[in-house]
């Protein structure tokens, strides 16, 4: 899929790049597959703000996506390649040869037509989902589970892929879009090939309205505000922080301060930390 730009007749369209749609259904949604998402523009249930800077997104649907592709067996036909609003990648509408629907993530090169299928002993082919012990060193992956039976949890956005580099004791090492190796089990169920959408990177907003529309609304630096409002704020003219260590709205320290909380298992089986 690639970029498409539009004509340059006012500042927004001169930078904006849409990502070209040609190839995808025009058709709506499966209906038993979708529903409204609902929208609390980052308050709770007070209606008092909880998350920052959202609000005033278009209403959409949201679509009910198979992460776990446990129908073994059972071969799919795609019919369908749909533009999904709420993640990156493009979907595909799989219809099993009992007349079930599904909805998954496309991966790239993947058309309509196709015959896809789940399992511990099928091909290793495009789109197709398996164990990890089934599937040779060195395949692209995406739609990854961590733990067997729950469903792919990573390497799931818009052109991600992660490598299989060895096998060894019950687990497969896994290097993954951020650089992290990682130790899964053999048991666990990846599918083939990239996700689609390599080009959603290079993707261009172009101007504030579209932001507006995505939900997102703006974020003010502190030192623009008021000193009520924010540690920063404050002093004549253009000032800088005035402070040791910059803060949070809420006064906390920001600079250095550790945010992982440590968890056992996670640090058993990483190999390699994307940061060196």
């Amino acid at each position: 899929m690639a970029l498409k730009k539009q004509k340059p007749t006012s500042p927004g369209q001169r930078s904006v790049m849409y990502l070209d749609s040609r190839g995808l259904s025009k058709s709506r949604p499966h209906k038993k597959l979708r529903r409204i998402l609902a929208k609390n523009s980052g308050r709770d249930s007070k209606g008092h703000v909880s998350v920052r800077h959202q609000g005033g997104r278009q209403k959409r649907f949201l679509r009910q996506i198979d992460f776990k592709r446990d129908k073994h067996n059972i071969p799919g036909k795609v019919v369908a390649l749909e533009y999904d609003p709420n993640r990156g990648s493009d979907i595909a509408l799989l219809v099993y040869a009992d007349g079930e629907k599904r909805y998954i993530l496309a991966p790239e090169g993947l058309k309509v037509g196709d015959q896809l299928v789940s399992g511990k002993k099928v091909e290793v082919k495009v789109g197709n989902a398996l164990p990890l012990e089934r599937i040779p060193v060195g395949t692209p992956i995406h739609n990854l589970e961590l733990t067997a039976g729950r469903g792919g949890q990573i390497v799931r956005g818009a052109g991600t892929e992660a490598l299989i580099q060895s096998k060894e004791a019950g687990y497969a090492v896994i290097k993954l879009p951020s650089g992290e190796q990682r130790k899964v089990q053999l048991e666990c169920f990846a599918t083939i090939g990239q996700v689609s959408r390599l080009e959603k990177k290079t993707m261009k907003i172009g101007k504030a309205g579209r932001r507006r529309l995505m939900g997102w609304r703006p974020s003010v630096r502190g030192i623009a505000q008021h000193p009520d409002s924010h540690p920063h704020g404050g002093g004549e003219g253009r000032s800088g922080v005035g402070m040791s260590s910059p803060k949070s709205p809420w006064g906390k320290r920001t600079l250095g301060k550790r945010t992982r909380k440590r968890k056992k298992y996670s640090d058993k089986v990483i190999v390699k930390r994307r940061n060196k």
